[in-house]
């Protein structure tokens, strides 16, 4: 039984080195490869893919987990070794419905998608774009046919993302948010706030410099982490010290500060992921959701927070004196958590941004139960957006071509953004909980205990636990709109 289990482990690291390899293909597509070489990179992620796909799926894998099933009832089920098996056998039953060809097709749309959108966007040109969507979903309604789903066909999308919740849970949940949040945008959407001053010349060298600034303030370990450009910013990498994360610098404005916030969280995640488990499936990610609501603490609770910019903002008023020098402090912090209706998710207040992914999960939805025609994806956009902003959408650049997911395949994805938003303040306030002066030390420019924290208690759990008792184990509780709602309230109303 030892040889058969040391054998699964062996083949399981070979596939999280051949899914690390697909991350790190990905990165270089979208920061350091020339366009022209879509045309290979298209069919070297389509070779990987597939390699991976047979590796786990093979008779010999089916063999060992049925070689092991004695020895599984018999471990602790807190032991690496039960979480391994449990993860590896959920993973293996799923994978085997679906066959080598069509993963190995699914991988190659997404590729050449990725260049496709890049510059359809450019060129806001949502009918260039079409081809390659329809190619991206006509894939994704073959994968959800391998499976003979018991709820919704979306459920099958979802759980690639969220394991083992449903599309109905997410509705459910997001019904609950809907009204409230709606109250509440129609409450502070006309308040008169100062900020004109976040938009004007912001040279890009010195938004690079802070970004550097802000990781290595908030901390990594040395020779481990990079940041590099991208139309989309995203985090990847090969593993906890490898650790690549991306922003986009506009000269106009200081968002890329909160995406390197955003994405810091998740290139952290990763970071302090369980060492001794890294090439096994259980020293991953547990879920999209958990890992956003890692991105979401750090840009959103502590980089929008006044201990944050109590410690910082003297700091960007050195960078920036010309456009910032006379800005006081209190002034700036109301101006970046200003809540008013926008185009963009990835900019969107925290108040309005619920309504962005919630009109994605909808569309999803839509489009996989063929409910919408492809073609007429933006004016069923555009119509959301009015519906639940208030926003009129001037061209498909700010609407339906602003986010990256679909080119890539990447559907059943967006819901998982609301949901790491609303688990990152049940996170923060276990946090908050157990470390008292936690604001204290964040206005000091301590930020190792909410690193140690975040580290014991969510990310050292890796996978071995679906989403759900992950947060569990962290908070005491599962996924609660409660305290987010509590919080949007207690900051945005009065004022805390």
């Amino acid at each position: 039984m030892a040889d058969a289990l040391a054998e699964l482990k062996e083949r399981m690291a070979e596939v999280t080195d051949l899914a690390a390899v697909l991350r790190l293909l990905s990165w270089d597509l979208q920061t350091m490869m020339p366009p022209a070489g879509i045309v290979h990179r298209a069919d070297q992620a389509a070779t990987v893919m597939r390699l991976a796909h047979e590796l786990l799926t093979a008779p010999r894998t089916g063999e060992l987990l049925e070689e092991l099933r004695p020895v599984e009832d018999t471990l602790d089920p807190e032991s690496d070794d039960a979480a391994l098996l449990r993860v590896v056998r959920r993973d293996f039953e799923k994978a085997v419905r679906v066959p080598s060809s069509l993963r190995a097709d699914m991988a190659r749309a997404a590729a050449e998608g990725r260049s496709v959108w890049v510059k359809a966007k450019a060129e806001s040109d949502f009918a260039s774009f079409l081809p390659a969507l329809e190619r991206n979903v006509e894939l994704k309604r073959r994968y959800v046919d391998c499976f003979d789903a018991p709820g919704e066909r979306y459920d099958v999308l979802l759980d690639d993302f969220e394991p083992e919740t449903t599309t109905a849970e997410v509705r459910a949940l997001f019904e609950e948010l809907k009204s409230p949040l709606v109250a509440l945008i129609a409450e502070l959407r006309d308040r008169e706030v100062d900020d004109a001053f976040l938009t004007g010349d912001f040279p890009v060298e010195r938004q690079r410099a802070l970004a550097r600034d802000v990781v290595d303030m908030l901390g990594t370990r040395p020779s481990s982490w990079r940041i590099d450009e991208t139309e989309h910013p995203f985090a990847a990498g090969g593993g906890v010290d490898d650790v690549r994360i991306t922003t986009r610098y506009d000269p106009n404005g200081l968002e890329s500060l909160f995406s390197t916030m955003h994405e810091y969280g998740h290139g952290l995640y990763n970071h302090q992921l369980p060492r001794s488990l890294s090439r096994l499936p259980t020293g991953q990610s547990c879920s999209l959701g958990i890992h956003e609501s890692q991105s979401r603490l750090w840009e959103n609770l502590v980089g929008r927070s006044r201990p944050f910019w109590r410690f910082f903002y003297p700091r960007l008023q050195a960078t920036y004196p010309e456009q910032l020098g006379d800005v006081a402090q209190d002034r700036f912090v109301a101006a970046i958590n200003a809540v008013r209706p926008s185009l963009i998710r990835v900019e969107a207040d925290e108040v309005t941004y619920g309504m962005h992914v919630m009109l994605r999960f909808e569309l999803e939805q839509d489009i996989v139960e063929g409910r919408v025609e492809l073609r007429d994806l933006p004016e069923a956009w555009n119509r959301k957006m009015w519906d639940y902003l208030g926003v009129e959408v001037p061209d498909d650049a700010h609407g339906v071509l602003q986010d990256v997911h679909w080119s890539g395949g990447s559907i059943g994805y967006f819901s998982t953004y609301l949901l790491g938003t609303v688990m990152s303040v049940q996170i923060w306030e276990a946090a908050r909980r157990d470390l008292a002066d936690l604001d204290e030390r964040i206005e000091g420019g301590e930020f190792g205990p909410l690193r140690d924290w975040l580290g014991e208690h969510v990310h050292a759990l890796g996978r071995r636990w679906p989403p759900q008792e992950t947060l569990r184990r962290a908070t005491g509780s599962t996924i609660d709109a409660g305290p987010y709602l509590a919080y949007l309230r207690a900051k945005y109303v009065r004022g805390r």
